[in-house]
């Protein structure tokens, strides 16, 4: 296993992390359901690999993720680093039951603390920005939760850059308590965040925790131009229609990765994760699977060690078009 530091900090996580999304027996949104002997087979093979970084969040499956993943540890829940988030709705017909206002927090952090079955958060992210929530109150109520020992780290996810570098200004005005990662969509098909997020968080100092690197498993190459998508999977249920890419150009990316993968004696989806993890800025790659063998070839990108050209080669031909002003700032930078 890879072992990188989560942004600035001095912690140590593994490039891959397990995301938890799909650990859920009842079924909820895309995740279907697992079984918890294939969880916790997930989980064993995990730890045997190395792995000591695990997402999850209350969200996610209304706390259910958080009992299987806390269950499935066992004994091992406090030899690792979990991360889990704050701000979806738990309870639809409580209005104060989401967001991130100090009461939603200090009752959320407490819940997940019961269902993970530890006394602390190692990440505690908040999922989104809460228009309805002053960032003050949000940021105040995470430094209590450090203050206090519940949590030890804190982190974004799904923040613009202008909402990153705000908050992250006004903890170090009063003292507080600073994000020190930032959890985004970011895969081959998606490098919008490479025009402001990476390099506010870069000059921030807060890791890119990279969700979705699969691009909802389209870059596995399980899917072609002469098969269609099936209606029912997960991918058609959920990813889409949050995950916007040209199709055709999506389909020549993959015809891309499956000659890299004979190159390399690898599968597409190894390829993938190993361009994800190359990255500087990127601290670990969430990766969610629903089986045991899709974490073994997923974990098989480790091994993968891609050379210099590929690695060009695979940015040239994903690299989005620049958005103004970033174009007119490049072509002006040495002036």
């Amino acid at each position: 296993m890879i072992y990188k530091n989560l942004g600035n900090t001095g912690l140590k996580v593994s490039a891959i992390c397990l995301g938890a999304m799909t650990f859920t027996e009842k079924g909820w949104r895309s995740a279907g359901s697992m079984p918890f002997s294939e969880i916790q087979k997930v989980v064993n093979y995990a730890l045997d690999s190395g792995i000591n970084f695990f997402d999850t969040a209350d969200i996610y499956a209304y706390g259910e993720s958080e009992e299987l993943l806390g269950k499935a540890l066992g004994a091992e829940k406090n030899k690792v680093i979990i991360a889990t988030k704050v701000r979806g709705v738990m309870d639809e017909n409580d209005p104060n039951s989401r967001g991130l206002s100090r009461h939603h927090i200090l009752n959320s952090i407490d819940n997940s603390l019961k269902r993970l079955g530890r006394d602390y958060i190692d990440l505690y992210q908040v999922h989104w920005w809460d228009n309805h929530t002053p960032i003050e109150e949000t940021i105040e109520t995470l430094n209590d939760l450090v203050r206090q020992g519940k949590v030890r780290y804190i982190g974004i996810s799904d923040f613009a850059a202008w909402q990153i570098v705000k908050s992250v200004m006004l903890q170090e005005m009063k003292g507080f308590s600073k994000f020190v990662s930032a959890q985004m969509y970011y895969s081959l098909l998606g490098r919008d965040i490479e025009f402001e997020v990476v390099p506010a968080c870069e000059d921030l100092g807060l890791g890119i925790l990279a969700w979705s690197p699969l691009a909802g498993g389209f870059l596995t190459g399980k899917y072609s131009r002469e098969k269609a998508i099936p209606e029912d999977s997960r991918y058609s249920r959920m990813e889409r229609p949050f995950l916007r890419f040209d199709m055709e150009k999506a389909y020549f990316v993959v015809d891309e990765l499956k000659k890299l993968a004979e190159k390399y004696d690898a599968t597409p989806a190894q390829i993938t994760l190993s361009w994800v993890i190359s990255k500087p800025f990127v601290s670990s790659a969430i990766i969610g699977v629903r089986s045991l063998e899709q974490l073994k070839d997923n974990i098989g990108a480790v091994d993968v060690k891609l050379k210099e050209e590929d690695l060009n080669y695979l940015d040239e031909i994903t690299q989005p078009e620049k958005p103004y002003p970033q174009w007119f700032l490049e072509m002006f930078a040495d002036l």
